[in-house]
């Protein structure tokens, strides 16, 4: 019938002289994120055991490691306590410590880095996307249109990574509308 998404994966392939400003300056926003924030999407996609062992041996690590992503992907200007409660945070971390998880919550990023899943080519489906201003990434639309059948595409006025949890309301509007169309 439809999906709806909050990310996107990236064209398989491009011509780079086709590119237009908005999306050059969407890619270039990208190199500069992981520049300066993707050292944990590289050391999950190249040595993820490492990581899984430090860890799973420690909770005060563990949780810092869970702390400083909800902090740094979320719409919480800095302070953390205005979108997510101290219990809300010790569960997300307890669901990981509990159940010896954490090792393999790293897993999909190794396998797509060692393109043992297939990449995602084109969806023909109708396709909402839903982009947060505090989230990791924002395609323009043209970009996302590479790979999908976009005919819901919604920038969202507050919001992060996380934004079942933090914005729900305006996420279960976006998704109710794109489907309502789709019956």
């Amino acid at each position: 019938m439809g999906i709806h998404l909050m990310a996107i994966a990236s064209p398989v392939a491009y011509d780079a002289a086709g590119v237009t400003a908005e999306e050059q300056e969407y890619l270039d926003s990208v190199a500069g994120w992981s520049a300066e924030e993707g050292g944990y999407l590289h050391e999950q996609s190249t040595r993820p055991l490492t990581l899984s062992y430090g860890l799973a041996d420690s909770p005060t690590g563990l949780l810092a490691w869970i702390v400083e992503k909800y902090r740094a992907w979320s719409d919480c200007g800095g302070d953390l306590s205005s979108r997510f409660s101290d219990d809300f945070l010790l569960t997300q971390a307890s669901l990981y410590w509990f159940t010896h998880t954490i090792s393999t919550s790293f897993r999909p990023y190794y396998e797509y880095a060692q393109r043992l899943t297939r990449r995602v080519e084109r969806v023909n489906v109708p396709t909402a996307l839903a982009l947060f201003p505090a989230d990791l990434s924002r395609p323009p639309r043209s970009w996302a249109e590479r790979t999908y059948n976009i005919t819901r595409y919604t920038r969202m006025p507050r919001g992060g990574h996380f934004a079942a949890h933090e914005e729900p309301e305006l996420l279960a509007h976006d998704l109710t509308e794109f489907f309502r169309t789709h019956r």
